[in-house]
């Protein structure tokens, strides 16, 4: 068979899956190349849609061959094209990035509103999904992201690291040795974890939405209509968009939206809570306006053993304990006031190994460190920290069936409708 041949068939091979839908899956075209499959057709592959701030920080990764560029604002794609080569093709429709087949990966760096629905779009058409954080902006949302890629069985890493490298904020240490500090009880339990300024967490707590916005003409480089894409529409105001859309509801949740991941993902999994969530949550907050993020001050979550999470708003526990047990503290700088803990954890079996090379976990069809389930688990605290927030009083939330107890105000906020045509 010829070298054209044998393209062809891999090409042919991979529509044909994409049609099958959820019936088996796609093997990314490296895979199909077999030993030595080096060559640009058999490389991964990806595209970017949303060309943002945040896209700078997708473009150096090797793993795969860029393909593709999506941003509904004309300024935006040509400023992130800028020193691409001719080959990465530009795009305003990101429904058309997904009808490529020769695209393997996608990385979702759109506003938060955007981001379940590319992923479950991108899954369904046979792509793996590199997605920024928050997640989802409603946890109904980020459910359906988790059920889709697996029932699928795509690829999805959320793009936050600390819980697999990297040190975590403040603590002047990779995550592995507190969470094996936890999962071998040597502060005891239950555990209450603190959040708070002295790891950085309020570095963007201020960040508000405008209110009375005065209607402004939309500008031509871009696609407001497709910018909203599944959110109410509202008259265009710049403070909508691009780098402020944070301070709004409907696009995302303020400083807690977008950095809130990033602390509380390394936090579920050091409490070894990946498969559950909170059943009692309660904020102080002042009365929040309904279209415009505002301040919060502090957010109580306590789960059914009678762990606690605290997430301090205001920098108020300055001198708190970041974890602290019925035996022992651990402070920033892994300072801890149990007795030779470093000695005691060498002698102690490690946390299990996390598959923590995406283009790896891609090729070998193995599910990545932070993965669609874990990731839903972590960014349903954020979403319930939102939800508390924004309601003004404590509720109860069943994390089997992720629904909070005997409020339908609160559920309201679980599962908001997608403007028309959109919908999950």
């Amino acid at each position: 068979m010829s070298d054209l041949q044998k393209k062809m068939t891999r090409r042919r091979f991979i529509r044909r899956a994409a049609a099958a839908g959820a019936a088996f899956t796609i093997v990314p075209r490296s895979v199909l190349g077999g030993p030595g499959g080096t060559a640009p057709s058999e490389q991964l592959t990806r595209a970017i849609i949303g060309c943002g701030g945040i896209s700078g920080s997708h473009l150096p990764m090797r793993y795969a061959r860029l393909l593709a560029l999506c941003d509904v604002d004309e300024r935006h794609l040509a400023n992130r094209a800028k020193g691409q080569s001719r080959d990465v093709k530009r795009y305003r429709d990101f429904r058309e990035v997904l009808e490529r087949p020769d695209v393997d990966i996608v990385h979702i760096c759109t506003p938060p509103h955007w981001h379940a629905l590319m992923s479950v779009m991108a899954a369904k058409a046979g792509k793996d999904v590199w997605c920024e954080k928050p997640m989802s902006r409603t946890i109904a949302e980020g459910r359906v992201v988790a059920d889709t890629i697996a029932s699928l069985g795509r690829i999805f890493r959320i793009n936050t690291w600390f819980r697999f490298q990297s040190g975590f904020y403040g603590m002047g240490t990779p995550v592995k040795p507190i969470r094996q500090a936890i999962e071998h009880r040597l502060l005891g339990w239950p555990i209450k974890v603190t959040v708070s300024g002295v790891t950085g967490f309020n570095w963007k707590h201020n960040w508000r939405g405008d209110v009375n916005l005065v209607p402004q003409p939309v500008p031509a480089h871009l696609d407001y209509d497709m910018w909203l894409g599944p959110a109410p529409r509202k008259p265009y105001h710049p403070a909508r968009v691009h780098g402020r859309f944070r301070g709004y509801w409907d696009y995302d949740g303020g400083g807690l939206g977008d950095m809130g991941q990033h602390y509380l993902d390394p936090v579920q999994y050091i409490m070894g809570k990946d498969d559950t969530g909170p059943v009692e949550v309660e904020a102080d907050a002042p009365l929040q306006h309904p279209d415009a993020v505002g301040l919060w001050r502090r957010v109580r979550m306590k789960y059914a053993d009678g762990c606690e999470l605290v997430l301090d708003g205001e920098n108020r526990d300055k001198n708190a304990a970041f974890i602290e047990g019925p035996e022992g503290k651990i402070f920033r700088g892994f300072r801890c006031t149990v007795p030779h803990l470093k000695t005691k954890l060498r002698e102690l079996p490690e946390p299990a190994p996390q598959q923590t090379d995406f283009g790896d976990a891609v090729r070998r069809r193995r599910k990545f460190a932070l993965n669609e389930q874990n990731a839903h688990r972590s960014c349903t605290l954020v979403n319930l920290a939102k939800i508390a927030i924004r309601i003004g009083r404590p509720i109860r939330y069943d994390p089997a069936r992720e629904r909070i107890v005997d409020d339908d105000e609160a559920n309201r906020l679980i599962e908001q409708p997608m403007r028309y045509p959109w919908h999950l």
